[in-house]
């Protein structure tokens, strides 16, 4: 049952990364590039300071093995935001899907790198090979953008009325499984304890701030890296998370995808309605 929850999760993913390739293109992909001070900060906000943030937290926090390692994986495994910004009326959506296309090319190189250099602190940590790595975002990333963008160049018409709504069933259904798997998985839930998902609600805020703060100055940029900072590739996480012994680090991501939402969502209405105030501020 576990297994076929986590599978579905992966499922979703995919299908999320299909629906923002429905509302993407090529010419968006390459944004950041001709903003490469934004991009410095952007992969630094998401690669360097939100894994350091979690490897503070684990080391400062009495922390069960699976929330640890589960915090771990999570924190390295970025690269793919799952709120793009045109669902969410928030922040600049071409440099959010540059932001996310760039990172998750990285992800093949620094997920493996920091799961490398973490290992001799926390020997619960796998080791993931770069080609593994590849492997995971290929079929859970690349494929579907690409897929859903070349529905775009063909029938734009079909993808600009279905992006959106694939996205929001898609992430309805990962967020069921989520709950799914922490039902079914109740007793590992109470192994956990408060202190790991303390620890994780703690670790998104912290993302949030790190990415709202590093994003500036222009306001649609902080709202943008803010959310890609709080979310985390959830392929790469659960192919991680399936290579350790036991369910504590599966279902410490299911725990993160309850809280995540429970947490970004209050941080994108408030980013609306600055949003929606800087442009009255303009008329």
């Amino acid at each position: 049952m576990t297994v076929a929850l986590l599978v579905l999760l992966k499922i979703t993913v995919t299908i999320i990364i299909f629906g923002i390739g429905l509302d993407s293109t090529l010419h968006d992909a390459v944004r950041l590039f001709r903003h490469p001070a934004l991009l410095l900060r952007s992969l630094l906000a998401m690669y360097v300071l939100v894994p350091l943030a979690a490897v503070g937290l684990v080391i400062l926090l009495p922390l069960p093995p699976g929330a640890e390692a589960g915090l771990l994986v999570l924190a390295v495994s970025a690269g793919a935001p799952l709120l793009p910004r045109k669902l969410l009326g928030i922040g600049d959506g071409a440099y959010t899907f540059s932001l996310v296309t760039v990172s998750s090319v990285l992800a093949v190189i620094l997920v493996p790198f920091w799961l490398e250099m973490l290992g001799p602190l926390f020997p619960r940590l796998p080791r993931l090979a770069p080609e593994r790595t590849a492997l995971i975002l290929g079929e859970s990333f690349f494929l579907p953008l690409l897929a859903g963008m070349a529905v775009r160049r063909f029938f734009p018409k079909f993808a600009a009325w279905t992006g959106g709504r694939v996205v929001g069933l898609a992430g309805l259904a990962m967020t069921l499984a989520a709950v799914v798997l922490l039902a079914v998985n109740w007793h590992v839930v109470l192994e956990v304890r408060w202190q790991g998902i303390a620890a994780l609600a703690l670790l998104i805020l912290m993302a949030l701030v790190i990415g709202h703060l590093v994003g500036g100055p222009q306001e649609e940029n902080r709202s943008a890296l803010a959310v890609a900072c709080a979310t985390r590739h959830i392929g790469v996480a659960v192919a991680v998370a399936t290579s350790l012994p036991g369910g504590r680090t599966a279902v410490v991501i299911s725990i993160y995808i309850a809280v995540s939402v429970a947490i970004t969502l209050p941080y994108t209405r408030w980013r609306r309605v600055v949003a929606a105030r800087h442009a009255a501020t303009l008329r």
